[in-house]
Parts: C-alpha cells; structure tokens; sequence
C-alpha cells in the first residue's frame, strides 16, 4: 500500500469528519491544518444541546429549498464554522492555516475564513453558492480542487 501524499491524507479525514453530521441534505467535514498539524475539525449539523435534523426534521426540505440559498432558514452550522468555533473554544489560532473540506465553502463561511486569515482552501467537491469564488479571489486565498 502506497503512503497517501498529506492533501490526500487531511482531505480523507475531512471526509472521515464529514460521517459525524446530522444534516439530512448533505455531509460536509472540514479541518483546520497548519504545518502538517490538525488544529481543528468540525462537521455540519445543529449547535450543542439542540436537537437534530433527524430528530426535527429540515425545514429546507420542507420547503424545497435549493442547495446554495437561503442559509438562514437551517438550524444547523455548517463545518467550516464548527471548526472555527472549536478553535476559539479551546484558545487555538488557525491564522495561517489550510481549511481541507468535502466541499468548496458557501459564502457565509467564505467570509469567516477570510476574517479568521486561512491561507489556502482545499476541497474535493463543489457547492451551489458560487458567490464564495470572487471573496476568496479577492482576498488572495488560494482555492485547490482535489480528487479522491
């Protein structure tokens, strides 16, 4: 067995990180990695201490929601966040570090990591808010699409 090179070896845990969300639409994972070390992880779902989509059910479903729009109406956060949120719970800097995620950020996350200062964002697939493509251009944050 060949040894996985490290965008594969983060971008596997991402998707490892993913299997832990309770959203009902979609798994995303993400983890925050500077100097080949895991800062932070999270994955998408509701926030601590309330119930979960599969306990309540998607209220974007319900309404036919398409993927992209209208974040607001999810009661759930989305893993970029949660992987933000988990480093400042715990007093960890992600300044100049590499977000590897299942999917591109959506727009709301895309400015959050331009504000915590992430260097460059690796992901494996695609997401439906394509206004995240011109903020982190503008912000000079690299994008990188890998497979697996």
């Amino acid at each position: 067995m060949e040894r996985p090179g490290w965008d594969e070896y983060f971008i596997h845990i991402a998707h490892l990180v993913s299997q832990r969300s309770t959203c009902l639409r979609r798994q995303v994972g993400a983890v925050m990695v500077k100097d080949k070390r895991i800062l932070s992880t999270g994955y998408n779902g509701a926030p601590a201490r309330l119930r979960h989509c599969r306990e309540v059910g998607c209220l974007r479903e319900e309404q036919k929601i398409p993927s992209g729009q209208r974040h607001e109406l999810c009661r759930g956060l989305h893993a970029e966040q949660n992987a933000i949120i988990q480093a400042a719970l715990y007093g960890v800097s992600i300044e100049g570090s590499f977000l590897y995620s299942t999917h591109l950020p959506c727009s709301l996350c895309a400015k959050m990591l331009v504000n915590a200062r992430i260097l460059e964002i690796v992901y494996s697939g695609g997401y439906a808010d394509e206004l995240s493509l011109p903020i982190f251009h503008e912000a000079g944050i690299a994008l990188r699409k890998i497979s697996l």
